[in-house]
């Protein structure tokens, strides 16, 4: 099933999306589904990102070939870092290119919807706490990154969070082709089967620290491949059984 968030009639609204068609839902995905009567083509609609997430966790250096290319080690846990939800946009939306870095990176990953409030769980739990996965890119002001040393600059000027364009709820998340395009040439081009830790162990460690609630993001790490951005580009991010998240670069005013 594919949900998404849209504007109706001015406003967010939720859905299930059918083929072409757009089923609107009374309420939102954390709540017994009940679809309205409204209905709406699919093509027509102004897509949101599929989540409101309370928080957007996110993991670093989770494939191999990336920690590779960046010449560090093979994490021993999770390394992971928050971005602000400021940093959220949906398919179509235009990432804008801060005037103070000179260097802004795309990378692909594979978003985590959360499904209900969840704590201190295991591996063998987290199907459980899972609503869904969809598209993402953690944009990065990597000039920045490492000038700073730690990250929070880096990752967190608004648009660096593009998601989209669905949450898709049945898939499995073990072994996907995952891939980033810029400008139609493929840059990025990997498996989840290549994750360091895979989704079920970053949703149990990532609920020992912290509560997540519903809706809230994890984005699952890159794969090798990164690479800037400019102004003009455009950035797909590809992953397979769920589609296409599509985004224009532009240069802050």
């Amino acid at each position: 099933m594919r949900l998404v968030r849209f504007l109706a009639r001015g406003k967010p609204a939720w859905g299930i999306v059918n083929g072409d068609e757009l089923a609107e839902l009374d309420g939102d995905f954390f709540t017994p589904f009940k679809t309205l009567k409204a209905g709406h083509v699919f093509s027509q609609v102004k897509l949101l990102p599929p989540c409101n997430p309370s928080k957007v966790v996110a993991v670093g250096l989770n494939y191999r070939d990336h920690a590779h290319e960046l010449g560090l080690a093979i994490p021993e846990e999770p390394v992971i870092f928050l971005k602000p939800t400021t940093t959220i946009i949906g398919p179509g939306e235009s990432i804008i290119c801060p005037r103070t870095s000179s260097r802004v990176d795309y990378e692909a990953e594979l978003g985590v919807v959360v499904k209900d409030r969840t704590r201190n769980i295991g591996p063998e739990e987290a199907p459980d706490h899972i609503l869904g996965y969809t598209c993402a890119n953690d944009v990065t002001a990597r000039d920045l990154q490492k000038k700073g040393g730690q990250w929070t600059r880096a990752k967190s000027f608004d648009t660096f969070c593009p998601v989209g364009p669905w949450i898709e709820t049945d898939l499995d998340p073990g072994d996907l082709l995952i891939q980033s395009y810029l400008n139609g040439e493929r840059r990025q081009s990997s498996r989840t089967s290549q994750l360091i830790f895979n989704v079920h162990e970053l949703v149990s460690f990532i609920s020992g620290i912290m509560t997540l609630e519903p809706g809230d993001l994890i984005i699952t790490g890159t794969p090798a491949g990164i690479g800037p951005m400019k102004p003009g580009d455009e950035i797909e991010v590809r992953i397979e059984g769920l589609g296409s998240l599509k985004n224009p670069v532009s240069a802050e005013c």
